[in-house]
C-alpha cells in the first residue's frame, strides 16, 4: 500500500515547523533557527535528521529534555575561538547566533573554532558545515551525544554515534560535503525495525549480553557497531574528544537519553571554519577540476552533489511528507490553542 503523503512549499514547511515548535514551548528565536535546519535537511534528502527527528525535538520540549526559553551564552576565550553554553536549548540555536562572526574570524585569522555545550543533539550535521562552504571556507563538524555504539573491544555502549562532517567549495559546482556516522548505521534505523518488528542487518548492532544479534527490539538493549570495527570506534573516540572534549560538554557514557527523561544530553558540537584562500588564491579551481576529474575519469562518487540538486529541486517542488507525520506533528501546534 502507498503510503500518502503531503506536499509543502518550503516557506509552508517552515512556518508548520514554527507553529509546532512553538506550541511544544520553543521561544521565537528556537523555533525559526530549528524550523529552518529542519526544513533543508529534508530538501536536501529525505532523512532521518529531518521532519522525523523534529518529532523528537518537539517531544523532548515537552518533557523538559530542551530548555525552550533557553539563551546560549557566548564567550570568546581567543581571538579565534568561540564557546557557547546552550543553556539547555537547541545546538542550531547557538550556532546561527555565533555564524556570521565564525565565518569572519576565519577569513581573518586563517580558521577560527566553534566549541557548545549543553544542549540536545545536533541534528543534520553536515548542514553546520556546508553552510561554511557555502561562504567559501572549508568546514569540519563533530558532535556527541548519549552513548549508543561500543567502543573497541567492548560490548557495551560508550559512545554516539559520533558523525564527523567536511565540506569544502568548489569553483563551478556544489560544495564537496562528507557527513558520516562513527556506527554501521543510523539508530533510528534500528529504532524503526524494532517500531515494526523487523530484523535489521548482521553487523548494525550487539545485544545486552555483547552478542551479534539481528533481531532490533534486542538491539535496542545493547549497542550499535562501529563502522569499519576497532577502526571506526577510534574515529568515535576521536570525535569524542573533539566534540565533547574541547568544549566541556557530557561524554557521551554521562549524557542523558535524548528520548526520555526530563534532562538535557547536554552534548558538545565544535566546529572548525578554514579560509583557504589564504593559503591557495586557486583552491575553488583546483578542488573543481579535481572532483570533476574523479568524477568524470573515474567514476568516482562525489558527496554532495545530490543533495544540492534536490535542494534546488525543492525551491519550486516543495518537499513530500507521510500524511501520519503531518499529523504527529500537529498535534504540537494545537497544543498551543
Amino acid at each position: 500500500m502507498t503510503e500518502d503523503m503531503v506536499t509543502f512549499s518550503l516557506s509552508d514547511a517552515r512556518e508548520f515547523a514554527v507553529a509546532a515548535l512553538t506550541g511544544a514551548g520553543a521561544n521565537a528565536a528556537m523555533a525559526a533557527s530549528l524550523a529552518h535546519a529542519t526544513v533543508n535537511a529534508d530538501a536536501r534528502s529525505p532523512s532521518a535528521v529531518g521532519f522525523s527527528h523534529l518529532v523528537d525535538y518537539l517531544e523532548s520540549l515537552v518533557a523538559g529534555r530542551i530548555n525552550g526559553k533557553a539563551e546560549p551564552l557566548r564567550t570568546d576565550p581567543a581571538p579565534a575561538l568561540i564557546h557557547v553554553d546552550a543553556d539547555g536549548g537547541i545546538a542550531q540555536l547557538g550556532f546561527d547566533l555565533a555564524f556570521d562572526d565564525l565565518a569572519e574570524k576565519a577569513r581573518t585569522f586563517g580558521i577560527a573554532l566553534f566549541a557548545q555545550a549543553n544542549s540536545y543533539t545536533s541534528g543534520e550535521l553536515g548542514d553546520y558545515a556546508f553552510r561554511l562552504a557555502e561562504q567559501g571556507l572549508v568546514g569540519i563538524a563533530a558532535t556527541n551525544g548519549p552513548a549508543l555504539i561500543a567502543g573497541s573491544g567492548g560490548g557495551k555502549p560508550v559512545y554516539c554515534t559520533n558523525p564527523l562532517a567536511f565540506a569544502a567549495p568548489r569553483k563551478n559546482g556544489a560544495p564537496l560535503l562528507i557527513d558520516q556516522s562513527s556506527s554501521a548505521t543510523a539508530f533510528v534505523n534500528i529504532r524503526e525495525a524494532a517500531a515494526r518488528g523487523e530484523p535489521i542487518p548482521a553487523g548494525w548492532a550487539v545485544d545486552a549480553m555483547g552478542q551479534p544479534t539481528t533481531d532490533a527490539k534486542e538491539a535496542m538493549k545493547g549497542a550499535m557497531i562501529a563502522f569499519g570495527g576497532p577502526r571506526g570506534a577510534n574515529i568515535a573516540l576521536m570525535v569524542e574528544v573533539l566534540a565533547a572534549g574541547l568544549g566541556g560538554a557530557n561524554w557521551s557514557l554521562d549524557a542523558p537519553d535524548f528520548v526520555s527523561g526530563d534532562r538535557t544530553p547536554g552534548s558538545g558540537l565544535t566546529v572548525i571554519a578554514i579560509a583557504p584562500s589564504l593559503l591557495d588564491e586557486s583552491f575553488e579551481i583546483r578542488l573543481d577540476a579535481q572532483l570533476t576529474r574523479l568524477s568524470t575519469g573515474y567514476g568516482i562518487h562525489i558527496p554532495g552533489a545530490s543533495k544540492f540538486t534536490s535542494f534546488i529541486a525543492a525551491r519550486n517542488d516543495g518537499i513530500r511528507l507521510p500524511s501520519a507525520l503531518v499529523s504527529r506533528i500537529s498535534a504540537f501546534a494545537k497544543g498551543r490553542d
